[in-house]
């Protein structure tokens, strides 16, 4: 495992056990991760599936909110901006059972960077909608079973303090 994967695993443990404990219970996993993307994994097991023995729509949920908000506080931390972060809204669409475990893929490093580089600008609060594509590996390949588009919003904040963060 490369020690960005490695630092950003660490990152999301450390955050989900302090702050969100419902992502430490889903136990998402960092697969990769680049200025441009981030791939996380979510287990399919008692806790993440529902009753039709598929993935519970509630962890799809978190699934999508960590693929797009670790890749923004990943790229805050690297450009040494501190941040507060949030969503303001979420879309989903389902497209088949989730029967396995499922694979969160964000693709959009380059659009939350230029985010970051006009609130730091501006120091306003930017907006924008970020996909994150859902697939099912072991029985479905690259073929998604759902997608999400969640409205990022952003702020470089002034502080000396840690990356903040709230959905």
């Amino acid at each position: 495992m490369d020690s960005r994967v490695a630092q950003a695993n660490e990152m999301l443990k450390s955050f989900s056990k302090q702050k969100v404990k419902l992502i430490d219970y889903c136990t998402p996993e960092i697969l990769e991760i680049s200025d441009e993307h981030l791939s996380l994994k979510i287990p399919l097991n008692d806790k993440t599936k529902n009753h039709l023995e598929s993935m519970y729509f509630g962890a799809l949920a978190i699934g999508a909110d960590v693929a797009a908000g670790l890749l923004a506080m990943d790229m805050a931390n690297h450009s040494g901006l501190n941040v507060s972060l949030a969503f303001k809204s979420v879309q989903g669409e389902f497209l088949r059972r989730p029967e396995d475990d499922v694979v969160f893929s964000c693709y959009q490093g380059k659009m939350i960077s230029e985010m970051l580089e006009r609130s730091h600008q501006t120091g306003k609060r930017i907006n924008e909608p970020v996909s994150v594509t859902v697939t099912c590996p072991a029985r479905d390949g690259n073929e998604p079973v759902a997608t999400f588009s969640l409205t990022l919003s952003l702020k470089v904040v002034s502080s000396p303090a840690a990356v903040e963060v709230s959905s």
